[in-house]
């Protein structure tokens, strides 16, 4: 897609459509993927995010926003929603509907927050939490189109039970096409567990990151304290800002 062709894309106006609910299946420890069917979906591109709109029966509305966890090339739109006791929203989405449940959804948004293959890498993704839902469409649209682009996805999960797409992501690193994943446990680890512990710091992007001067792209989302260390650390590291591309998201769970 060209520059031009983006840029129109991006700037093509949204509106509010009804899906329904193909499927709802469990992806984690707390977490929930919603695979919608949009009959007037016009696509979107890995890392985009749609708007979502309950609306009760006394007419009180709530509006969340979600990344995209589907690649461009699905049909159906995914998304992954991590429940957050005291919000308005994902409890209903993660423990109440059904399939065949109807809500509202606006998108894509987001224009600056995407990677195409076409775009080269290498290509360092960096999550905290369910920062991976689209950094997870990046990985499925890499695998979709089948590019070797080097990849390297860093993600920070409080326990292995809590790590989303924890067997798609083994699968994909197996496929030997450049795909590597870095996993780095929180809170919890198992006493088996050989790979990283604690959070994201400079020492631990040291050691994942590709060189600055093989100029990555680099993409971080998670909450807003996780993306700001990360991208300052990188920058520390010598990466161009101009390159380290970020997403966050507050405690109301919406994408910012």
């Amino acid at each position: 897609m060209s520059s031009a062709t983006r840029a129109t894309e991006f700037t093509r106006p949204v509106r509010w459509q009804l899906a329904t609910v193909a499927d709802a299946i469990a992806e984690a420890e707390g977490a929930r993927t919603l695979v919608l069917d949009l009959p007037n979906w016009p696509g979107h591109l890995a890392g985009q995010h749609v708007d979502v709109r309950l609306t009760a029966e006394d007419g009180y509305q709530a509006e969340r926003s979600y990344s995209i966890g589907s690649p461009p090339e699905d049909a159906r739109l995914a998304l992954t929603i991590e429940l957050l006791e005291d919000g308005e929203v994902s409890p209903y989405l993660v423990d109440e509907v059904r399939e065949g449940d109807m809500f509202e959804v606006r998108g894509p948004i987001g224009g600056w927050f995407t990677w195409q293959a076409s775009d080269g890498g290498p290509l360092l993704l960096v999550a905290g939490g369910s920062g991976i839902v689209p950094l997870m469409a990046m990985i499925r649209h890499r695998a979709n189109v089948h590019s070797e682009v080097p990849t390297r996805l860093l993600v920070s999960a409080r326990s292995l039970e809590a790590l989303l797409y924890r067997a798609e992501l083994d699968s994909l690193a197996s496929a030997g096409d450049g795909l590597e994943v870095v996993t780095t446990l929180t809170r919890e680890a198992p006493d088996d567990w050989t790979g990283h512990t604690g959070r994201v710091d400079g020492n631990l992007l040291r050691e994942v990151a590709f060189p600055p001067d093989e100029l990555p792209r680099v993409y971080v989302c998670g909450p807003t304290p996780f993306v700001e260390n990360v991208a300052e650390s990188l920058v520390r590291l010598g990466h161009d800002p101009a390159l380290v591309k970020t997403e966050r998201f507050g405690p109301t769970g919406g994408t910012k």
